[in-house]
Formats: structure tokens, C-alpha cells, sequence
């Protein structure tokens, strides 16, 4: 993942999240966002998440 901004925070509301970031991932495998990173929730205790 390209690193953001020092500073960047990313805090869409839930309507901007749904309606454009999950929507477009589901809909098309390339979108790119890049405050979104994929993870394996099986894999990354939640204190190491991205």
C-alpha cells in the first residue's frame, strides 16, 4: 500500500462508505482505494490491523 499523508485520516461516513468505497471494491476487483487496505481478519489480531 502507497503510504498517506503524515496526518491523513480517513473518516467517511457511513452513507460515502457504502454508497462509493464498498460498492465499487464489490463491483470491480481493480478499484483502488487507498485508505482501504484488504486484510485477513483470520490471520491479524485487531491491535495489528493496518
Amino acid at each position: 500500500m502507497e503510504t498517506l499523508p503524515p496526518g491523513f485520516r480517513f473518516h467517511p461516513t457511513d452513507e460515502e462508505l457504502l454508497t462509493y468505497y464498498l460498492t465499487h471494491k464489490v463491483a470491480d476487483a481493480a478499484f483502488v482505494a487507498k485508505a482501504i487496505s484488504v486484510v485477513d481478519l483470520n490471520k491479524c489480531e485487531p491491535w495489528d490491523l493496518p
